[in-house]
């Protein structure tokens, strides 16, 4: 693990080392294991693209129900900023009516990305929407919609690493980084 990276233009250190990562993911998906065991039908994990591959990967893997997979693709952002603006560019393309949809996305920052997504599903005529994130911003969220699985709340700080990326960049990485003033 470097303690410290550059990415472009931009330096990091490490936030969040890999091992704490792996616990809070093996905690939410004891939740789910939980929550999803006795489903008639197997839910199905929407992953959203591109941040939440890494995520989603390590979450299935540590399930025990059955279950199926499916992506899409939003976008939201330049830089490190968010733009505001949701825009789709990969959707759902089979029936999902009367089935249990797990939305996993890699961060929850103002909720104008999972808002979007859930409206979307929503019109799909599923079961049920359920939201889990790898990370979720509270001071930052302007929705009152909840968040049923978060694995680690952090701040307002803009990271990358296991998945999230700064410009496409960092996504591999498998320690979680903040940028730094450097």
């Amino acid at each position: 693990m470097a303690d410290r990276i550059k990415l472009l233009d931009r330096h990091f250190k490490t936030m969040i080392p890999a091992e704490e990562i792996d616990k809070a993911v093996a905690n939410v998906a004891k939740r789910l294991n939980i929550d999803y065991a006795t489903t008639e039908k197997a839910p199905i994990f929407v992953g959203v693209l591109n941040g939440s591959y890494m995520f989603l990967a390590d979450l299935v893997r540590k399930t025990t129900f059955n279950n199926e997979i499916t992506f899409v693709q939003i976008s939201s952002y330049e830089g490190t900023q968010s733009t505001g603006v949701v825009k789709q560019k990969l959707g759902i393309d089979f029936d999902i009516t009367d089935r249990d949809i797990i939305l996993v996305e890699d961060i929850v920052e103002t909720g104008h990305s999972i808002n979007y997504m859930i409206e979307y599903l929503q019109s799909l005529n599923p079961k049920s929407v359920e939201v889990c994130s790898l990370f979720f911003k509270p001071d930052k969220y302007l929705y009152n919609r909840d968040i049923k699985y978060v694995a680690m709340e952090i701040g307002n700080e803009f990271i990358v690493g296991y998945g999230l990326d700064y410009n496409q960049t960092g996504r591999g990485l498998k320690d979680i980084y903040v940028v730094t003033n450097e």
